[in-house]
This record gives structure tokens, C-alpha cells and sequence, in this order.
């Protein structure tokens, strides 16, 4: 429900949509690509076979080469029988106390940068003291260019994966960068690639359509630039920081942009809620819920929790409650918002969610005339710093 000022998009969602549906069934080298059913990885799964008998899996890397991963593993938690150690800043406590638990030689370690020269990626990697000629234990993911990581791996005898040139890193998830690390980690990755191309069928195809088109015209007119995702699934917290990445690199140009905001709830009831609902108008709000129920019910016998009426309720239907609560103050105050309902916690449901909002975010950009693929700013940061460390 936004009400807002409407601009007629319909004829160019259409040229855009029809442009990315054929760019996917084609399989042409651009980053949409990924989302092809017919689309080559840069490995093969007997390659990869001798590195499984590795209980502990250590990821190395920054920004998109890592947080499709961690949501990967959040996402698939219970499913995950190995423990999965995520490296993605500088953060000397972490690599001092991983180094006195792990015994380095028995850790699979993944290090995943696109340009294979990533600061940080290579910071750790080189704390970590794990590369070593001829390792069992190290995979490299980076592009086969004249880069450190790449150069390391042939000096040094190391599994090197090939990075596709053309698939920018917050769109690589369901790429090698993302696809490796789920099979190691024993997820199902043929059923976490098998529908996600769901959104662009009929029927969903009129859910991506308006979301697009709506979500463009509160960048247009520079509303409500502020998305916060309100989250009741603990489980999709680090997909939303890969959302959160996904969606700022994109659109975050030209002075346009929206600020993505993870707000875990109901947590966040009791710190922010009051600003959501009375402070400035500036935000749009997605909803994340779970339809589940919990298995266990508060047994509450005693007579004294009779006002709290509590007694048999699930968490679930508390939390449930919680969130139609802030659903009707929202529709009240004519606060925009929309909601997405996980019914499964499963790999079909996460590729589904990685494809959409992938799909949605470029539908965006182009419609507003922003190269969603770039990032020319964060660029001239990482040309600074290296300047700073001559």
C-alpha cells in the first residue's frame, strides 16, 4: 500500500523485464546470467569431492564473496552438520582466538575475492600463515587475471576456482562464489538453483512488476528513502545483510538511493518501534515473517499469569501477534510497507529469494537510469587506501 504520485513505467518495465528474461535463457555474459538453468560453472563436483572429509570450513573474503555464504549457512543452519568460520573484516581478537581453538591443518579454508587483490581477504589470509606450497587445504576463488590471489595459487600449487569476469561480486551467490561453499558445507545445490527463475513466471511476474515499478518511484521522487527490513525470521538475518549490500552498491548513485536497515524484531519494538511509527515519513518498510509453529506451548498452571494470558501460547503465535499488531498501526497511519512469507526453511526458498531480489534490484536501477552493475565510488576508496599503504 503506497500511495504515492504514479508515473506510467509500464511500457519500459516491459523492455527491461523482456531484455533480462532473454539475456537468462540465452545465457549471455552478463552477471544475470547466473540465473540460467543452463549456466557453466567453473568446476565440477569429483573436484571438489576430496576436499568434503573436512568437518571445520573457514570463508575468507569481503563484501559479496562472502555474504551469500554466511546466508547460505544462517539461512540452512540446522541442515549444516559442519562448523563454518566466516572471515569478512579485520578483526585481530577473531584470527588470535580461531588460531588458539582450530588446528590450522585440519580447516578447510575457502578465500574468495573477485579481484584477487581485496585487502582484507588477503590481510587474513596472510595472518591466518595458510598459504603453503602444495596445501590440501586451500581453495581460491578469484578471476584468472594477473592478480596476488591468482599468481598465489599457481606459485604456490593451490585448487584454484575460476571467477567469472562478468558476474560483479554482490550478484556471484549463486555463482561459483557461493555454490562452492554451499556443497562443501553438504547443502543441496541442485535444489538451491532449481526455481530460481520462479520469479520471472506469469503469476509472479505481476508481484515483480508492481514491487518494481513502486519501489523506483520512491526513488524518482526521493521518498521514503529509508528500507527497513523488519525482521521476525532469525534465520534470514545474514541473507538480509546480503541484501542490504546488494541493494545499497546498486542503487546508491546519481544522489539517488535507499539506506537499507536490518531491524531485528520483535527485539526492536522495544528501541525503535516508537520512532517507526511517529518520526519523520522517510521510511519503507519490508516485512520478513515465518509460518511456522512452534513445538512447544508455555504451561503456565499457576493462577497468578491469568492477566497475562499467555498460558498454552506458542512463541510463534506471540511473535505471530506481534507483527499483525504493527501491521494494523501501519495500514492506521498510512505507513508504506510490504511483507514477505517464508513458509519454508529450505534450499528451494532461498534460491527463490536470492534470485528475486537480485532481479528486482537490476529492474530498479534501469528503470530509474542507474547502472545497477558498478560501483564507482567504492572504487576510488580502495584506490586511496592502497596509496596510504605505499
Amino acid at each position: 500500500m503506497i500511495n504515492i504520485k504514479k508515473k506510467n513505467f509500464s511500457l519500459k518495465f516491459k523492455k527491461v523485464f523482456d531484455e533480462i528474461a532473454k539475456d537468462i535463457n540465452f545465457q549471455k555474459k552478463k552477471t544475470i546470467g547466473i540465473l540460467s538453468k543452463d549456466y557453466k560453472f567453473n568446476f565440477k563436483t569429483k573436484e571438489l569431492k576430496r576436499f568434503k572429509k573436512f568437518k571445520t570450513i573457514a570463508l575468507i573474503g569481503m563484501g559479496g564473496s562472502i555474504l551469500g555464504a554466511e546466508a547460505i549457512s544462517n539461512f540452512l543452519g540446522k541442515k549444516i552438520k559442519k562448523k563454518v568460520y566466516f572471515f569478512n573484516d579485520l578483526n585481530e581478537n577473531k584470527i588470535s582466538n580461531f588460531k588458539k581453538k582450530e588446528n590450522i591443518s585440519s580447516v578447510l579454508f575457502l578465500i574468495i575475492s573477485k579481484s584477487g587483490n581485496t585487502i582484507e581477504t588477503l590481510a587474513n589470509a596472510f595472518s591466518l600463515n595458510l598459504l603453503k606450497k602444495n596445501s590440501n587445504n586451500v581453495i581460491i576463488i578469484s578471476e584468472r587475471k594477473n592478480n596476488l590471489l591468482f599468481n598465489i595459487s599457481r606459485n604456490l600449487n593451490l585448487f584454484h576456482i575460476d571467477h567469472k569476469d562478468y558476474v560483479g561480486g554482490r550478484y556471484s551467490v549463486l555463482s561459483e562464489v557461493g555454490i562452492v561453499p554451499a556443497y562443501l558445507m553438504g547443502v543441496n545445490i541442485t535444489n538451491l538453483r532449481k526455481k530460481i527463475r520462479d520469479c520471472l513466471n506469469k503469476s509472479n511476474k505481476v508481484f515483480l512488476k508492481y514491487n518494481s515499478i513502486k519501489m523506483a518511484e520512491l526513488l524518482i521522487f526521493k521518498r521514503n528513502n529509508n528500507l527497513i527490513f523488519l525482521n521476525y525470521v532469525p534465520e534470514l538475518e545474514k541473507f538480509l545483510y546480503w541484501c542490504q549490500q546488494l541493494i545499497a552498491e546498486s542503487l546508491g548513485k546519481k544522489n539517488k538511493g535507499f539506506l537499507p536497515v536490518v531491524s531485528n524484531v520483535p527485539k526492536d519494538h522495544h528501541s525503535l518501534l516508537q520512532l517507526y511509527l511517529d518520526g519523520p515519513r522517510d521510511k519503507f518498510f519490508s516485512i520478513f515473517s515465518f509460518e511456522n509453529k512452534s513445538k512447544n506451548k508455555l504451561n503456565l498452571k499457576s493462577k497468578i499469569y491469568k492477566k497475562i494470558n499467555l498460558n498454552k501460547k506458542r512463541l510463534s503465535t506471540i511473535k505471530n501477534a506481534q507483527k499483525n499488531a504493527l501491521i494494523k498501526a501501519f495500514k492506521k497511519k498510512k505507513i508504506p510497507f510490504r511483507e514477505f512469507k517464508i513458509k519454508k526453511l529450505n534450499e528451494e526458498t532461498l534460491g527463490k529469494l536470492f534470485s528475486y531480489f537480485i532481479v528486482e534490484t537490476i529492474l530498479i536501477g534501469k528503470l530509474v537510469g542507474i547502472n545497477p552493475f558498478n560501483q564507482p565510488a567504492v572504487e576510488e576508496v580502495k584506490v586511496f587506501t592502497k596509496k596510504l599503504l605505499k
